[in-house]
C-alpha cells in the first residue's frame, strides 16, 4: 500500500509538471496519469473509468446542450445587454460580472450558473472589445465564493453539515451561518480581480480585430414596427461603437440621413445602413428589433427551415453579372437571399437591391443547409464557404428557452428533482420546442472538459484508496501539537491542497473525521474547524481540476494550468487570512 500511495503522488506530481511546463493538452496528460495508474494495478478497471459514470460529469454535458439553446434563440445576447451592459473598462466588466454571478451561485448550483454564463460572456467579450480570458476565471471565481455564503450554496456545505448533525445533532448550521465568512470573502475575491486581474491573467482571445478583415460588407437592417428599441436613441439601442461594424446612415420615409449621432432616436421601419466584417454581420443578426433586408426574399427569410449564412464569390461567368440585386432575381435562381455585399474594400452606399452585381463581388447569403453542396461545382461562383456560427436566431422562442432555464434552476432550487434530472429535462425540452436541434447539440458539448473531470475523479480515487490523501493530512494537521490555532490553520492548508488534487466533496469527506479528531484533543469548540473546513473546500481557486467550474472555464479561456496558479494562489492565502481572522471570533475556540 505504501508502495502504490507514493507512486500515485509521483504519478499526480509528473501530471501537474505537464501541466504546467508543457503545452499538450490536458486531456491527453490527466488520461496518461489514469492509465499509469491502472496499468500499474493502483486502480481497477471499475475505478478508472468511474468518472465516466460520475453524475457531476454527465450534469455538466447536459447542460451544454441547454446552453445551447439559449445560444440559438438569442437569449445570451438579450441577457448580455440587459444584464451586464457596456462596461467602460476591464476592471469595470469583471466587476459587472463577478457581482451577479456571487449572487446567484449563493442560493444555486454554481454548475447551471456558469454554464449558462460561459456563452454569454464570449458574446459580452466580442462585442466591447475585452480579452475573453481576462474574464473567464473571474466567472468562475465568482460562482466559487458565491457558494461560501449559504448552506445551500455549495454541495459540499450539506455533505459536511449532514456529517456534523450525525456526529453532533444539536450543532447543525442554519442558513445564513456561513454569511460571517463568506461575504467577506466575496467582497475580498471580486476586489482582488478587479484591482490585480488584468495584470495576472492573460490577454487572448480577443474580439478585437487584431488582423482587419479587408472585406467590408455593406448591410441594411430595418427596425421592426414593434420592437422594443423603437423611441431609444442609437446609443440606448446598443447600436453605436460596435466592434468591426458601424452605421453609415438611416433612411426614414424615403429621406437619408448620413449624419447619425449617438441622440438619433430610432422609429419603426427606419433602415439602417451598416458597414463592417462578417463576424459583425454575424452579431447584427442577433440583436432584437432589427431585421435583416433583402428586398423580396422577406418570406424566405422568416422560414423555419434550418439556414446558415455562407460566402460566395461572384465569377465572370455568373449570369447576373450587370443587373441589380433587386432584378436579378437571385433567390429564384440559387434559393439563397443576399443580405450583404463587399467589393474590394470599398463602402457601397446604395441599397442592397440597387448595388450592380460585378465579377469578384463578395456575397453574404442567408441559406439553406444544402446550399453549398448544390452549388460546389458551379462555374457561377469562384468561392463558396460556410461561415461558422451562422444560424438563423430564432427570437421568437427566446421566452421558451428562458422559460426552460429558470424551471431547471427553480426545480433543483426546491430539491423537487435533482441536478442531473432537471438539466435533464431541461435538454429534452430545448429539443422538442425546436429551441436547438440535435447537431448543435451535438457540437456544443465540450469534450475535452468532460474528459478531464472524468480523469482528475480516477485521481482523486487514487489518492483516497492508498491511502495517501489521510496519510499526508494526518502529517500536517499532526505537526500542529497542542497550539488550537495552528491546528485551525493546518485544517485549512490540508484542505486546500486536496481541494486542488480531489474533488472538493472527497477532500472534504476525508478531512472531516481528522478535524473533529484534533478538536476533540484539544479539547476545544469544533465548530470553528468545521467552518473552516467548510470555506477552505469550497475556495478551490489554484487548479483548474480542484473545481467543476475551473475546469468549465478553461477551454473557453484558452487558459493554461499556470494561469490558475498566478490567480488562485494569492486568492487562497486572502481567504486563509479572512477565514482565521473571523472564524474564531465568531466560533469561539
Amino acid at each position: 500500500m505504501l508502495y502504490e500511495a507514493w507512486l500515485t503522488l509521483t504519478v499526480i506530481g509528473l501530471c501537474f509538471s505537464s501541466l504546467i511546463f508543457t503545452r499538450f493538452s490536458p486531456d491527453i496528460i490527466m488520461m496518461g496519469a489514469v492509465t499509469i495508474l491502472f496499468l500499474s494495478g493502483v486502480l481497477t478497471t471499475e475505478e478508472a473509468l468511474r468518472g465516466f459514470s460520475n453524475e457531476g460529469m454527465i450534469t455538466v454535458a447536459v447542460l451544454y446542450v441547454v446552453a445551447s439553446g439559449l445560444q440559438e434563440t438569442g437569449t445570451i445576447s438579450w441577457l448580455c445587454g440587459s444584464l451586464l451592459g457596456r462596461p467602460p473598462s476591464v476592471s469595470n466588466a469583471q466587476f459587472r460580472l463577478m457581482s451577479p454571478v456571487a449572487v446567484l451561485s449563493a442560493f444555486l448550483n454554481n454548475t447551471p450558473v456558469v454554464a449558462m454564463f460561459i456563452p454569454l460572456v464570449s458574446s459580452w467579450a466580442r462585442n466591447n472589445g475585452l480579452h475573453v480570458s481576462q474574464l473567464m476565471i473571474p466567472l468562475s471565481y465568482a460562482a466559487i465564493i458565491g457558494g461560501a455564503c449559504t448552506l445551500i450554496g455549495s454541495s459540499t456545505n450539506l455533505i459536511i453539515n449532514s456529517m456534523l448533525v450525525k456526529n453532533n445533532p444539536e450543532l447543525g448550521l442554519a442558513m445564513f451561518d456561513l454569511a460571517w465568512v463568506g461575504v467577506p470573502c466575496v467582497f475580498a475575491v471580486i476586489g482582488f480581480m478587479v484591482l490585480f486581474g488584468q495584470k495576472l491573467l492573460p490577454k487572448h482571445g480577443s474580439v478585437g480585430q487584431d488582423l482587419k478583415d479587408v472585406r467590408q460588407y455593406s448591410v441594411e437592417m430595418m427596425v421592426t414596427a414593434e420592437s422594443t428599441i423603437c423611441g431609444r436613441t442609437i446609443d440606448q439601442a446598443g447600436l453605436r461603437n460596435l466592434p468591426g461594424m458601424y452605421l453609415v446612415s438611416i433612411e426614414r420615409d424615403g429621406e437619408t440621413s448620413s449624419s447619425v449621432g449617438p441622440h438619433h432616436q430610432l422609429k419603426g421601419n427606419d433602415r439602417l445602413m451598416f458597414v463592417g466584417d462578417v463576424e459583425s454581420v454575424i452579431d447584427l443578426k442577433k440583436i432584437r428589433g432589427i431585421e435583416l433586408i433583402a428586398e423580396e426574399d422577406r418570406h424566405f427569410m422568416n422560414q423555419t427551415v434550418q439556414r446558415s449564412m455562407v460566402e460566395v464569390v461572384v465569377s465572370e461567368n455568373c449570369p447576373l453579372i450587370g443587373k441589380t440585386i433587386r432584378d436579378s432575381r437571385f433567390r429564384t435562381h440559387y434559393n439563397a437571399a443576399i443580405i450583404a455585399v463587399a467589393r474590394h474594400g470599398s463602402h457601397l452606399k446604395q441599397k442592397i437591391g440597387d448595388i450592380v452585381l460585378n465579377p469578384g463581388d463578395t456575397l453574404l447569403l442567408d441559406a439553406r443547409e444544402n446550399f453549398l453542396e448544390q452549388q460546389r461545382f458551379s462555374k457561377d461562383f469562384l468561392l463558396t464557404s460556410q461561415i461558422k456560427d451562422s444560424r438563423v436566431v430564432r427570437h421568437n422562442l427566446s421566452i421558451v428557452s428562458l422559460m426552460i432555464l429558470a424551471g431547471v434552476v427553480l426545480t433543483v432550487s426546491f430539491q423537487w428533482l435533482s441536478m442531473l434530472q432537471a438539466s435533464m429535462l431541461g435538454a429534452g425540452l430545448m429539443l422538442i420546442t425546436r429551441c436547438t436541434t440535435s447537431v448543435v447539440a451535438r457540437k456544443s458539448i465540450d469534450y475535452q472538459v468532460l474528459i478531464v473531470i472524468a480523469a482528475s475523479i480516477a485521481l482523486g480515487t487514487a489518492v483516497e484508496k492508498t491511502g495517501l490523501a489521510t496519510l499526508i493530512a494526518e502529517k500536517l494537521i499532526g505537526f500542529s501539537g497542542s497550539q488550537p490555532m495552528l491546528a485551525l490553520a493546518m485544517v485549512f492548508i490540508a484542505t486546500a491542497i486536496f481541494t486542488s488534487i480531489l474533488s472538493n466533496t472527497a477532500a472534504a469527506v476525508v478531512l472531516f473525521p481528522i478535524a473533529m479528531a484534533s478538536a476533540e484533543t484539544l479539547g476545544v469548540n469544533p465548530m470553528p474547524f468545521v467552518i473552516t473546513l467548510m470555506i477552505a473546500a469550497t475556495a478551490s481557486f489554484a487548479t483548474p481540476i480542484g473545481y467543476q467550474t475551473n475546469l468549465m472555464v478553461y477551454g473557453p479561456g484558452g487558459y493554461r494550468f499556470s494561469d490558475y496558479l498566478k490567480t488562485g494562489v494569492p486568492l487562497t492565502i486572502l481567504v486563509f487570512i479572512i477565514t482565521l481572522s473571523i472564524v474564531p471570533i465568531v466560533w469561539p475556540l
